[in-house]
């Protein structure tokens, strides 16, 4: 059985932590073919490694003379707390960290088989192996000397995870806006088509007309949504240009109210071109750094954005936009 200090267990724990940071980091550098800071952290170490570690050490306790038992315990330890990793991290930053959806017997996207037998691999590993040797270079580490290190890399580490923690809120609340602003332009291009579809009428009561069809645009929302942005801002030029011609070729004092709905419309539209691109343009370097440390990082509920702003934080976005200006 293992009796340890807290100081031990911590100190254990930041060890594993900064050795899953190396593994980590050198097979996505080796994959992407660049270096890559791996991690949500910014320091070299990854929590999700040192805790699956500490669990491994913890629920092979019962069974150390027992490899089978020890296997198993592995398997289903660390795989609930992938889980249950997986599953946080995404309720709080609306992101995941990794995905299985592509592996065969995958569950929901945070664990798959093969990574759980895995799991138990690498716990018999641990305690018959690795930490045999880390547990022996631990405790030759003199008492006062380890707690002065434990103290030193916890008020380093606790700051590094608070940096992270609020770069990830701040990521998701940028994703929610941007999802808020194309809510907005979609609604803006029913709006829009509306509009038309009276213009070619011979409307009576235009403001009538109009608040009879706001139900039918509400219906269209959703259906809008799954259109990409760069289509819905397409959509809203073109209609605001048919719109004005239209109106154009009108007795003037007979569109008085369409006039005015349209530059509404087309006033709102270009404060929500420009909120999108500011809210696409990442300032923060945590933020950026974030994003460019995970390539596998994916959002379910915000792809589009995302994708956004990975383009972006890449430079690819902006490239695209400078050829086209130079067109």
């Amino acid at each position: 059985m293992y009796s340890y200090t807290m100081t031990q267990w911590l100190f254990f724990f930041y060890i594993y932590c900064f050795a899953g940071w190396c593994i980590e980091s050198a097979y996505v550098s080796i994959h992407e073919k660049k270096l890559t800071n791996r991690g949500f952290m910014r320091g070299p170490f990854l929590p999700l490694y040192g805790s699956g570690a500490i669990m491994m050490l913890v629920v092979s306790m019962p069974f150390q003379d027992n490899i089978v038992l020890t296997y198993l315990a592995g398997c289903v330890g660390a795989t609930v707390l992938e889980y249950v990793t997986g599953v946080t991290m995404e309720a709080l930053f609306k992101m995941r960290y990794w995905d299985y959806s592509d592996k065969p017997f995958n569950f929901q996207g945070h664990v798959c088989l093969g990574t759980s037998l895995a799991w138990g691999l690498l716990t018999i590993l641990m305690t018959e192996v690795v930490h045999v040797q880390v547990e022996h270079f631990v405790l030759s580490i003199p008492g006062k000397l380890l707690a002065v290190l434990t103290y030193i890399m916890t008020v380093g580490i606790a700051a590094d995870f608070a940096l992270s923690f609020k770069a990830a809120i701040d990521i998701r609340d940028v994703l929610v806006k941007m999802e808020q602003v194309k809510r907005e332009m979609v609604h803006i291009q029913k709006r829009l088509d509306v509009i038309i579809a009276l213009t070619n009428q011979e409307v009576t009561n235009y403001k009538s007309a109009m608040a009879e069809n706001v139900s039918t645009v509400k219906e269209e929302l959703a259906e809008g949504m799954g259109m990409c942005i760069d289509d819905v801002r397409s959509g809203i030029e073109s209609k605001l240009e048919t719109a004005k011609n239209i109106v154009l070729a009108k007795p003037a004092e007979y569109f008085v109210g369409i006039k005015e709905e349209l530059l509404d419309l087309k006033t709102r539209y270009a404060v929500n071109v420009a909120d999108r691109d500011r809210l696409g343009r990442l300032r923060d370097f945590f933020q950026r750094d974030m994003i460019r440390s995970n390539p596998r990082m994916i959002s379910k509920e915000y792809r589009e954005a995302f994708e956004e702003l990975r383009k972006r934080t890449s430079g690819r976005k902006d490239k695209k936009d400078r050829e086209k200006g130079e067109d």
